[in-house]
């Protein structure tokens, strides 16, 4: 087309006149510009503060405290502290205006009145998921007041809280910490999910958090331990490194239903053939259920039971396993018919399984004759089977039993009591599980490994680098989501050395993995981390 007008053009007589040229006019003068300096680019988040006061009653005596609810900024990992001022100072393209990725990162923290600040224990706690925020902890284990929730059975409303007996606050200031974009944390900027969704992203953000809150606080004397449940295991054992990387020493990490080696979880053995010890080690767990349950012979006491079932699993079931299609007929039918009467599962379905029992069908068929299912985190409690003719349970009967209570009694809580939350929605849980970053870098390795995620290496160069710090396990007998027998055989294989490895101390109730839903275990494992933390904050 800009063709065909240029030939048009060309083609018109010239006029026989040429009009004089227009006399140049004198433009007006503009008064010169200051030249303006860039602006470093403005925060997507501040940090926010509300403070409050209460009171707690623990083991008979009151405790008085001040309380703290909000946030801190933390960035994406590599970030650093001029980044904000070295991009204003430069023009930017325009694919580069998305400002960079930032998590503000709530918390809830508790110090005792009148303890001076330099000698004072300071513990940092968190639940898991990943994906998950710390109501768990912070309303049913170890805050100020905890919500009234039924041990096995669903829990109506009107739900109430009340005064926590057990909360820690006697021996150490707490500070309750949401996993960023959970709770009332929240993200943005760009690429903001791949910034903070991974196994080093979130250890390098919690790292962010805890170094900041030292700073913040002027806690950088007191004796420092970190207390991580279920995932939340897995960042603590990572941050017990990351921290010291930071120059943070901690006294203790405190690990509750612990899992530091994604190769122990016993799930889809049809997708993943030749990895076979996950199965070894669920199945202490699964006769527990099954004794619970009363679907096997009950002789002597759940711990005596227990041993019988450990040897057996190390040994026997383990070479069955290992020996794969060159195990025979015959010892097949023999390592069924034991598993059968350590399981309560039909000779008949354990053959089809290949003798491996992954835990949500363990979960399904346990009480298939009255068409119940039990707990994934909590094999105690049951509920109605949802589909008769599924291979795995479709929900976990816990967690529809008490997750209404805990939510609900956090927001009246945070929104009544610490004053904070007002127009924003507290989100307990996210779905990230399936789209989390899975891959690693541990010590010695120079790239994130394309591999099921495992801590262990970060927490033995942690131990190794200070000998001082002890670690504390808690687990629960009926949990199926990270069996105890896991998370000690998992720790069994701490490449520490024998003087170290007598650093970590191991604690086992008749509960599941929420310790804390079982209130007698609950109280004593507030005395066990008691007696802990007094133990490990002295030189």
């Amino acid at each position: 087309m800009n063709l065909l007008i240029a030939a048009f053009l060309a083609a018109q007589p010239a006029p026989a006149t040429t009009p004089p040229a227009d006399t140049p006019r004198a433009e007006a003068s503009k008064p010169a510009q200051p030249e303006t300096k860039a602006e470093p680019a403005k925060p997507l988040f501040e940090p926010t503060e509300v403070k409050t006061t209460g009171s707690v009653t623990v083991r008979g005596k009151r405790i008085s405290y001040r309380s703290v609810a909000g946030t801190l900024v933390v960035h994406a990992k590599d970030w650093s502290d001029t980044d904000a001022v070295e991009a204003a100072a430069k023009k930017k393209k325009d694919d580069e205006d998305e400002p960079k990725a930032e998590a503000s990162m709530f918390y809830a923290a508790y110090f005792r009145d009148g303890a001076p600040s330099a000698n004072r224990p300071i513990t940092f706690l968190f639940n898991g998921g990943p994906g998950s925020s710390t109501l768990w902890l912070h309303m049913g284990a170890f805050g100020p007041v905890r919500v009234q929730a039924f041990d096995e059975r669903h829990t109506p409303a009107p739900y109430a809280t009340v005064n926590n007996e057990h909360s820690l606050l006697d021996v150490s200031d707490l500070v309750f910490i949401d996993a960023p974009g959970t709770g009332f944390s929240r993200i943005a900027g760009k690429d903001k999910e791949k910034a903070f969704y991974g196994v080093d992203q979130d250890i390098d953000a919690f790292a962010q958090f805890i170094t900041q809150f030292l700073s913040k606080y002027g806690r950088w004397q007191s004796p420092k331990y970190v207390l991580g449940e279920s995932y939340g295991t897995m960042r603590g054992a990572g941050l017990a490194l990351a921290l010291q990387k930071r120059d943070v020493d901690l006294n203790g990490l405190i690990l509750a239903s612990d899992i530091l080696n994604w190769d122990l979880v016993p799930d889809d053995p049809q997708v993943n053939p030749g990895i076979d010890m996950a199965y070894v080690v669920s199945l202490p767990t699964y006769a527990a259920t099954a004794w619970y349950h009363n679907r096997v012979q009950r002789t002597g006491t759940l711990r005596s039971f227990l041993d019988q079932v450990e040897a057996y699993a190390t040994s026997d079931y383990a070479v069955a396993l290992m020996k794969g299609n060159e195990l025979s007929a015959e010892e097949r039918q023999r390592v069924a018919a034991q598993l059968s009467a350590y399981t309560g599962l039909p000779v008949a379905y354990l053959l089809k399984t290949n003798l491996r029992i992954e835990y949500g069908a363990f979960q399904k068929e346990l009480l298939a004759d009255q068409a119940m299912t039990t707990g994934t985190l909590d094999t105690r409690f049951v509920g109605a089977t949802l589909d008769p003719l599924s291979k795995v349970a479709s929900y976990d009967p816990q967690g529809s039993a008490i997750t209404g209570a805990y939510v609900a009694a956090f927001n009246t809580y945070a929104r009544d009591k610490l004053r904070y939350g007002e127009g924003v929605e507290f989100k307990s849980g996210i779905d990230i599980y399936g789209s989390w970053d899975y891959k690693h870098q541990p010590p010695g390795a120079d790239k994130p490994l394309i591999a099921l995620p495992n801590v262990l290496p970060d927490l033995a160069v942690a131990m190794k680098q200070n000998p001082s710090m002890k670690v504390m396990v808690h687990g629960g007998y009926f949990d199926v989501s990270t069996p105890y027998f896991a998370g000690k055989y998992e720790l069994r294989h701490l490449p520490v050395p024998p003087n170290i490895a007598s650093n970590v101390e191991y604690n086992y109730y008749e509960t599941g993995h929420m310790i804390f839903a079982h209130l007698p275990s609950l109280a004593v494992m507030h005395d066990k981390i008691a007696e802990f933390i007094g133990r490990t904050s002295r030189p």
